[in-house]
């Protein structure tokens, strides 16, 4: 189980992502727009401003179940210690154990 305050953080970044979007990309489209190098420098320092953790970059994938955040499996949203588990308990519709 991760720390519940690292946890936090990331559900904090996630909300400073989703409030700075549309800012973000409007600056963003300002400076492919952009013809002179000043005014792209200028608006590259505005888009510097906004916070650092509203940069969708700073996510981080983590198991919903756990919040680990490595071995994570984007097809169920879990880390490989939950998926194996639910797994082996017959939570997951089409998911079997391989066997060769």
């Amino acid at each position: 189980m991760a720390k519940k305050s690292m946890i936090a953080r990331e559900v904090k970044r996630a909300a400073l992502v989703k409030k700075h979007r549309p800012a973000r990309e409007a600056l963003k489209a300002q400076i492919q727009q952009a013809s002179s190098l000043e005014e792209k420098m200028a608006l590259h320092q505005k888009l510097q401003k906004l916070p650092r953790n509203s940069a969708p970059v700073r996510l981080h994938n983590r198991c919903i179940l756990t919040g680990r955040p490595k071995g994570y499996y984007r097809d169920f949203g879990l880390s490989r210690h939950a998926l194996r588990e639910m797994a082996h308990q017959c939570l997951l519709p089409g998911v079997t154990k391989a066997s060769w």
